[in-house]
């Protein structure tokens, strides 16, 4: 029981917001959290993170799914991929798969994964004139619009089309519209 207690405090304070400004033990001064500037447009600011440790499925085997959100409409894209893709990988994804249909981004959030924080992202983000915002461990304040979508996930890589369209055309609850009509002022056709 109480060793119980004491991991759930340390769980607690890890993720609680005034507890970290407050950590003395680093001995570095935390500031105010700086909120994340709303989007004016699609595809301005989007939230990206991995998901990783699916069983393998479709041709390629895919086991893991790259989440990329549009912080203003809410619309996904679920990327399947591997596990082990290199950054080279992902950003060889993220043109062919999606920089080519939404044009570049004016910020990505995400988390410190190392294929995002690698040497190859910071002269991609040079080279588009991008800016990559990371989120602070255990604060998932930051990047929670991609993990909330990943919770949806699990387990689902060989329905990821399918999941995708599902979502674009259904009604968010934070916009009371569906993804489509907001990015594309229409809804696809959907079967009768």
């Amino acid at each position: 029981m109480v060793a119980n207690l004491q991991k759930d405090v340390g769980e607690y304070c890890k993720t609680c917001d005034k507890c970290q400004k407050a950590d003395k033990s680093t001995g570095k001064r935390l500031g105010n959290m700086i909120r994340i500037q709303e989007p004016r447009k699609p595809w301005e600011i989007v939230h990206m993170d991995w998901v990783t440790g699916l069983p393998q499925g479709g041709d390629r085997r895919y086991n893991a799914c790259l989440v990329i959100v549009d912080g203003l409409s809410k619309t996904p894209l679920f990327l399947p991929c591997h596990n082990n893709d290199t950054a080279m990988d992902t950003a060889i994804l993220m043109w062919n798969r999606v920089i080519s249909w939404t044009g570049i981004f004016t910020n990505i959030i995400s988390d410190r994964d190392h294929k995002f924080t690698s040497a190859l992202w910071e002269n991609v983000h040079q080279l588009l004139g991008t800016k990559m915002s990371f989120s602070t461990d255990y604060h998932t304040q930051t990047d929670g619009l991609a993990e909330r979508m990943i919770q949806t996930l699990k387990d689902m890589c060989t329905l990821l089309p399918a999941l995708e369209f599902e979502y674009k055309t259904s009604i968010h609850s934070s916009t009371n519209q569906t993804p489509a009509i907001l990015e594309k002022q229409w809804n696809p056709k959907l079967p009768q």
